[in-house]
């Protein structure tokens, strides 16, 4: 099993942007494909970014245009620029990559 460390949440003010990075413990790992989720308290553990193995990606219509999900081009870092973060982006963020998923960063937004 894979261990995934996200990096990167705080408490950020209301339009303001955040950057998460996602990193495997395993060398050897790389992100040809990775994804981003979140889990606001009371509320199911939902997908907000998707990057494919043919470099597509895929957003829900509430983080569209403003989140964008890419990998560095070693491929061993998974980021996820937020920008234009309102309160109810306020959530833990989860990295995912086949099966395996991060222990969750927090993220914020509040004035």
């Amino acid at each position: 099993q894979v261990r995934l460390v996200e990096s990167g949440g705080g408490l950020v003010q209301p339009g303001g942007s955040l950057t998460l990075s996602c990193v495997a413990s395993e060398n050897a790992v790389s992100f040809d494909s990775g994804a981003w989720h979140r889990q606001a308290p009371g509320k199911e553990r939902e997908l907000v970014a998707f990057l494919s193995q043919i470099n597509s990606t895929h957003y829900p219509n509430s983080v569209k245009g403003r989140f964008s999900i890419s990998a560095d081009d070693a491929g061993k870092t998974l980021r996820l620029r937020m920008n234009n973060l309102q309160p109810e982006d306020t959530a833990v963020y989860f990295c995912y990559r086949q099966g395996d998923w991060g222990q969750g960063t927090q993220v914020t937004v509040s004035s």
